[in-house]
């Protein structure tokens, strides 16, 4: 773990599965929300939504209408759908119980040592508003989601903040991450799916 973050000044944490353990979660709100549609067809989609942790939802649900529906949406539409998985999420993900503690301490004993960011998928004011909730928000310099595309806000914290690429990486577990990084030119590293062991500068199998 130090040797990854030997010369690293920056750390942008992706949110689900890296900070708190919520697919599950994430899943049955999915199902609940389009339990009008065929369960194979959900399911299909439940399983694009797991490998595909660190997209938005609103290209997901995107997704699921043009490629598993053959279906045109409209914005208005998705925004609806979004809106409803975000607040069965704002419901069920605000206990502590939810936080992966592995990470979380990392983060405590540390956000004054780095400069700690998130870019995640969720929606961005679900996003603070969870991350308010669960009382974890003082540890972030920014707190960054949907609906901008991952490459873009990694690139935003940046270019915001004047950070050097070299001492700056993403931490996640998702393959979305890993090509955040690689669209950024910025350090990847692997937690929380073994499938990422050999993508980026590392893997990380416990903070400490």
């Amino acid at each position: 773990m130090n040797n990854i973050l030997k010369d690293i000044k920056n750390i942008i944490f992706d949110f689900d599965g890296v900070i708190i353990d919520s697919m599950d979660v994430r899943a049955d709100g999915v199902s609940e929300v389009f339990a009008h549609y065929d369960k194979e067809l959900v399911d299909k989609f439940i399983d694009y939504y797991r490998y595909n942790a660190g997209l938005s939802k609103f290209l997901k649900i995107k997704y699921f209408y043009n490629e598993i529906l053959n279906k045109d949406i409209s914005e208005g539409k998705i925004e609806v759908y979004s809106n409803k998985l975000s607040e069965i999420m704002k419901e069920k993900l605000i206990s502590k119980e939810v936080l992966i503690n592995d990470t979380c301490e990392f983060i405590k004993n540390n956000y004054k040592k780095f400069n700690f960011h998130i870019a995640s998928g969720s929606e961005e004011n679900e996003l603070r508003f969870l991350c308010n909730k669960l009382g974890i928000d003082k540890y972030f310099k920014s707190i960054k989601g949907a609906p901008l595309h991952k490459n873009d806000l990694v690139n935003n914290i940046i270019e915001e903040n004047s950070y050097k690429r070299e001492e700056t990486i993403i931490i996640g577990d998702s393959i979305n991450d890993f090509e955040a990084s690689e669209s950024n030119d910025i350090g990847f590293v692997g937690y929380n799916n073994l499938q990422l062991q050999d993508k980026g500068l590392g893997y990380i199998y416990k903070f400490n």
